[in-house]
């Protein structure tokens, strides 16, 4: 549960303060470039979680802290430029961060301290110094695997997606965001684009979106952003989807660039914030994580919960109407393998039946069968018990499949995900299964199941 930073610091015989849960929505390839079976995730990695790379990630409260906070700006240009430039700064109020030109950017480095740059050309580059904060912890999420990074995420591949899928360049960066947790209640989580590398820098480059706002504060957007969706009403029964923003380096909130990378940044939205709810969204262009405090979480479902749901559908005796076999849905230890007595839907009607190789309509479309009970003509697939229990917003009975990919889940968690546009690449949104990442389909993107009951 914990990372190797927070194992090594963890008190005896205390329990930890959970701030909150990262969940990845959907699949993973293991390795860049590697080909690899389609897994789902649907609660775990394939192979497993290993070390710091997992489905889901825990943060706890520290020992002790290793938050920062801006503490000192320092201008490092050419003299003449330098000159202009604090020019600027004193005319905007920059100094209430004491603005330095001696240091190099080296030098700065050679402290240990924990910067951030902003490279405005070739010979100009601000640096803000950031120093101690007894008072947050911070933890750090992207693609690196270096010791700086927390959670390891990598690139999410869709579940509708083939065997030989590959990912030959990832879009998620390597210091991906930060999430900065307060140490006293109500132990507020703030998130912020770009996390510090293994040198405990934050570099923005010279073609990288980046301004400084009216109080002489730099600030700026990593390349492909990180965007944040907050759900209104919280993650409950009621909850309706967001709108999604993206999230500055700073913590500040714009309105979306017209494409993840474009130079010209969205407009401020100054009466939203960066502070995660339970049930936010956290997207980084390659991966979506879904944020669970650690309060949503002792009211959401748990893995027992959701095995008793499954071992009373099963206890029910559903039966295939054709075949009159009795159907049961497989252990979540065996999620991934078809089984004998797998139930299998049709999922533009619901009806639920045992498998049958009948029914194909046509020899192009290998997936589209006519229902037997009702003639009507849909995907046919196998149906899986969606066992990440915190995708659920509710605790009710799994009554509803996903369409295509066959993902069961209570009425109100599948109409919940259905409404969600996911960010897709640099510039789509569409909705998906949170178990598999399948883009929906399908006028509702989901189906109520109808079983049939035995009939002795």
């Amino acid at each position: 549960m914990f990372s190797p930073s927070q194992e090594e610091h963890c008190a005896p015989n205390k329990e930890p303060i959970k701030y909150g849960e990262l969940v990845v929505l959907g699949s993973q390839q293991k390795k860049l470039g590697a080909r690899m079976p389609h897994v789902r995730y649907n609660g775990c990695l394939p192979n497993g979680d290993r070390g710091r790379r997992k489905s889901r990630f825990a943060l706890y409260k520290r020992p002790k802290s290793n938050g920062v906070r801006a503490s000192s700006v320092h201008v490092i240009s050419t003299p003449q430029a330098s000159k202009d430039l604090y020019m600027q700064n004193e005319g905007s109020g920059a100094d209430s961060l004491q603005v330095s030109h001696s240091p190099t950017q080296e030098a700065i480095s050679s402290r240990g301290q924990h910067s951030i740059s902003y490279t405005l050309s070739r010979n100009q580059t601000v640096v803000v110094e950031y120093t101690h904060d007894k008072d947050t912890d911070m933890f750090q999420i992207g693609r690196s695997t270096e010791s700086p990074i927390d959670f390891v995420v990598t690139d999410t591949i869709s579940g509708n997606q083939n065997d030989e899928t590959q990912i030959t360049q990832s879009t998620i960066s390597r210091f991906a965001c930060r999430i900065v947790c307060d140490r006293n209640p109500p132990y507020t989580a703030k998130i912020f684009a770009a996390g510090f590398d293994s040198s405990k820098n934050i570099f923005l480059g010279e073609k990288a979106a980046k301004w400084k706002n009216p109080d002489g504060h730099m600030d700026g957007l990593t390349t492909n952003g990180v965007l944040v969706m907050h759900p209104k009403g919280g993650f409950t029964e009621e909850s309706k989807p967001g709108v999604w923003r993206e999230i500055s380096v700073c913590g500040d909130v714009y309105t979306l660039r017209e494409t993840r990378s474009a130079q010209q940044r969205g407009k401020l939205v100054e009466n939203e914030t960066n502070i995660l709810q339970d049930g936010s969204l956290v997207d980084l262009c390659g991966a979506t994580l879904l944020w669970r405090t650690a309060d949503g979480l002792f009211h959401t479902p748990t893995q027992k919960h959701i095995e008793a749901l499954r071992q009373e559908i099963n206890a029910a005796r559903p039966q295939c109407p054709v075949g009159l076999n009795t159907l049961a849905f497989p252990s979540i230890n065996r999620k991934d393998v078809v089984e004998e007595k797998q139930p299998w839907a049709y999922l533009t009607c619901g009806h639920v039946h045992g498998y049958h190789n009948w029914g194909h309509r046509s020899d192009t479309e290998a997936n589209e069968r006519e229902c037997p009970m009702c003639r009507t003509v849909g995907p046919y697939v196998p149906l899986w018990l969606g066992c990440e229990a915190g995708f659920y917003v509710d605790a009710g009975p799994p009554t509803h499949a996903f369409s295509p990919c066959g993902h069961v889940s209570s009425e109100k968690s599948a109409k919940y995900w259905s409404q969600i546009p996911l960010p897709h690449g640099t510039h789509a949104f569409h909705a998906a299964c949170p178990f598999c990442a399948t883009q929906l389909t399908g006028e509702e993107s989901c189906v109520k199941l109808i079983f049939q009951g035995p009939i002795d």
